[in-house]
């Protein structure tokens, strides 16, 4: 494969709830709405790595075979992927001439969709006007035979289904949550900056498109597969992707960024990337130790192999249950000598009286990894405040009897993280953007 690095394409990374965000939700969006939604992420994560009910071709064609009938398309069974509630977004350009999204970026599924014209069953409230293909001069639908339609059961996780009298190819894209998309498998010209484009983009163009997808106009998809747009673009920059995603109150110029192409592996350190077999296209990584405060977690090194994965839609980072509750007794045993227990708040539970500002002495958390990457955690990575007054160590124990590990956004945040696919490698470097 050719492999000419065009130089990268450098993007800006904003938060939702960010100064000057324009996919601020109207209501004030309280942390416990957002951890619900953690929680519905998490599970679809868990039964999609338990490999449970999926591939099942659940969602049900309309019974004419044509999308336009409403409420024909029934929500799909077994909604395999998962997406965050969209705490981050960049903002990219479709059609021609270009007109610009807020679209959420998802390391966790593959597919980009957005909500498109005519909406012939729906499409949720969103910030920006909705794309209108009828007015781009490059806008096409694939059609049933193409190989691109071929491909939506890998990337989605549900059959292609076909519109009869069209041929026109029809993806379903589910989520764990029941939110879903569905419309016309489609390419356009994708415009990253004002010199980078990408002729031919395969994204899905949605008509029907429910559930907690925030203000935004549809999902990135930078999972590992041959329909994400980090593959589209990787024959001209490479297969590789670094971002650095920033804190809620980091300004509106945000300072946090997607790159795609060239990672300088100057300052990375980096660890193996690991293939899941069932779930291919996700990113998973091995966790060797955690420390607090310098000293290691109380287990054994075999406690530590489980299934670990990095991504960007999930906001707390989860933990096997007898690894959270070592953390939580380490991190306890420090804090309560300064700090009085608070009672627990939606699914975290180890809070303390006291802002995120007033909470000052706060032990420093590393998570290490196989070859020694690390992320190192400091106050603003490993707390959040729950309630006015009470802040709480924001992980949280995996749930039920799922053995796994996620890493989380919020201990993500302030990192410089590479996902070096061509290498099979992901890289950490600390703080660039605030």
């Amino acid at each position: 494969m050719q492999s000419i690095n065009q130089s990268s394409i450098h993007l800006n990374i904003y938060h939702v709830h960010g100064h000057g965000s324009s996919l601020t939700p109207n209501s004030s969006s309280l942390l416990s709405d957002v951890l619900l939604h953690d929680e519905e992420h998490v599970k679809a994560l868990s039964d999609r790595l338990a490999n449970k009910g999926l591939g099942s071709g659940s969602a049900k064609p309309p019974k004419s075979g044509h999308l336009l009938e409403p409420n024909s398309a029934s929500i799909p069974l077994n909604p395999g992927l998962s997406i965050g509630s969209g705490n981050y977004y960049v903002k990219l350009g479709l059609g021609t001439p270009p007109k610009y999204y807020a679209m959420i970026l998802d390391t966790g599924s593959s597919l980009s969709w957005l909500q498109c014209q005519p909406c012939a069953v729906y499409c949720h409230a969103q910030a920006d006007p909705l794309y209108d293909p009828s007015v781009s001069k490059t806008y096409k639908k694939l059609s049933c035979a193409s190989v691109e339609c071929s491909r939506l059961k890998a990337a989605t996780l549900n059959d292609p289904l076909c519109e009869t009298d069209s041929n026109a190819c029809l993806y379903t894209a589910s989520y764990g949550d029941t939110s879903f998309s569905i419309g016309y498998l489609s390419q356009d010209l994708l415009t990253l900056t004002s010199s980078q484009t990408l002729p031919q983009f395969t994204y899905g163009c949605g008509q029907d498109n429910q559930g907690l997808f925030g203000r935004a106009a549809g999902i990135i998809g930078l999972a590992r597969d041959k329909l994400s747009m980090l593959a589209q673009l990787s024959t001209k920059y490479g297969h590789a992707f670094s971002y650095c995603l920033p804190t809620a109150n980091s300004g509106s110029s945000g300072g946090g960024f997607l790159s795609i192409g060239s990672i300088s592996p100057t300052s990375y350190k980096f660890t193996p990337m690991l293939t899941d077999s069932k779930n291919p296209s996700l990113y998973f990584l091995r966790l060797t130790a955690i420390t607090v405060s310098g000293r290691p977690l109380d287990l054994a090194a075999a406690m530590y192999r489980v299934p670990t994965l990095i991504d960007s839609g999930t906001v707390i980072t989860r933990l096997p249950m007898s690894m959270y509750a070592a953390l939580r007794q380490a991190f306890v045993k420090i804090m309560s000598t300064k700090y009085a227990k608070a009672p627990a708040y939606s699914i975290l539970d180890t809070c303390f009286k006291g802002s995120l500002k007033s909470i000052s002495a706060v032990p420093e958390i590393k998570m290490i990894f196989q070859g020694g990457a690390d992320l190192t955690l400091r106050a603003p990575s490993i707390l959040i405040e729950a309630d006015k007054g009470i802040t709480c160590l924001a992980f949280a124990g995996s749930s039920g009897t799922n053995q796994i590990a996620i890493i989380g956004n919020r201990q993500q945040q302030t990192y410089n993280i590479a996902y070096d696919v061509s290498t099979s490698r992901i890289g950490f470097a600390p703080g660039s953007c605030h």
